[in-house]
């Protein structure tokens, strides 16, 4: 896979200057760039880089002067980390999955795919699944009976897509995603200790033993266009309506989504966070790593919250979000600020105390 320079700036809109019939095999940073790679110097703390490596060509920054830094080739973008999508996705060499259906993989005869299926070794398509053009599915996956896969779908080994979800165009997952596991619903014959200490927020109350009866999971997972899953993350099917995902969310590893959640449009989730039963989030929320929101709760538009912030709450569209439990940034680091005079604040009031009884004792 080669470019030219001038190939290249062309696909992302970019300006290209000197030799730009260069061909371009790969990208590096620039300390570590060959002569065949494009440096990506894209801002000027990087630029002390290129006279450690071998890069004939680079990205820089608006502004740079490419020939001052000794090159003989650059591409300029107006904003060069935007740029990266695109150059990342032109010299991305893919997973060598090959083409076809594996010998070793089964596809129902009662299932639906395209003729130019991917399908990697011992994967499965079930009973009436629904597997759109341009598939690209690694070895290991399970798709289940009925599921709908849009167009151009980017499956990673070992993901698992149950039985009734329906997914949109475009959708990726990283390996080891779960989508459509039962959700964790659990309820006993008579009020649990846990409603119970919600309602009295924890003051004392009388324990005893209680059984847990599950409660099954009859909704799926409805998933947007230009949606994509990060590695072991788990959403989980509705109760009784689905859990959904707004068209072009994105999320993170390791990320927990719980029965009947609803997440809206252009989000990005984050590693490690977790969305209790039945939250709503807006569009154009991002939720920061490790953050935690609490069931039945409502997240509202362009809200932020910054890492491990625990939401309890609702949100208001706009709000910036942090600590546990969440309050606004600005208000949040007035209180730490405030947290970290309090040494200073007791050895003054010490200080007083000692100075208030030395007078009295005088007296």
């Amino acid at each position: 896979m080669q470019y030219t320079v001038q190939e290249i700036a062309d696909a992302l809109g970019a300006q290209a200057f000197g030799a730009t019939d260069l061909r371009i095999t790969g990208a590096a940073e620039p300390a570590d760039a060959g002569p065949d790679e494009l440096a990506l110097a894209t801002n000027e703390k990087y630029a002390s880089g290129l006279a450690k490596g071998q890069a004939r060509a680079a990205m820089l920054w608006d502004g740079a002067d490419w020939q001052a830094l000794g090159l003989k080739a650059a591409i300029v973008a107006p904003r060069p980390r935007f740029a990266m999508s695109g150059l990342t996705r032109m010299l991305d060499r893919g997973q060598g999955f090959g083409q076809g259906i594996h010998p070793t993989a089964f596809v129902d005869p009662a299932a639906h795919v395209a003729d130019d299926l991917c399908l990697g070794a011992f994967s499965v398509i079930g009973p009436g699944a629904k597997v759109g053009t341009g598939a690209v599915i690694g070895p290991h996956c399970y798709i289940g009976a009925d599921a709908v896969l849009g167009n151009d779908a980017f499956l990673r080994e070992s993901v698992s897509i149950a039985a009734r979800v329906v997914i949109g165009d475009r959708f990726v997952a990283q390996p080891g995603a779960r989508i459509g596991g039962d959700g964790f619903s659990f309820v006993t014959p008579e009020r649990s200790d846990v409603e119970v200490a919600r309602e009295k927020l924890g003051a004392d109350a009388e324990r005893k033993p209680q059984s847990w009866a599950r409660i099954h999971s009859l909704g799926s997972v409805r998933i947007g266009d230009d949606v994509e899953i990060g590695s072991n993350t788990c959403i989980d099917r509705g109760t009784i309506r689905d859990t959904t995902i707004g068209d072009r969310t994105k999320i993170d590893n390791l990320v927990q989504i719980g029965h009947n959640d609803e997440i809206g449009r252009d989000c990005l989730i984050c590693g490690q966070v977790g969305l209790a039963g039945s939250a709503r989030i807006g569009n154009n929320v991002v939720l920061a790593g490790q953050s935690g929101v609490s069931d039945n709760i409502f997240v509202g538009d362009n809200v932020i919250t910054g890492g491990g912030t625990k939401l309890m709450s609702n949100v208001p569209a706009g709000r910036v979000m942090l600590g546990y439990p969440a309050i606004k940034m600005e208000n949040h680091m007035e209180s730490y600020k405030g947290f970290r005079r309090l040494p200073r604040l007791f050895s003054d009031v010490a200080a007083l105390k000692k100075a208030v009884f030395k007078s009295g004792s005088s007296d």
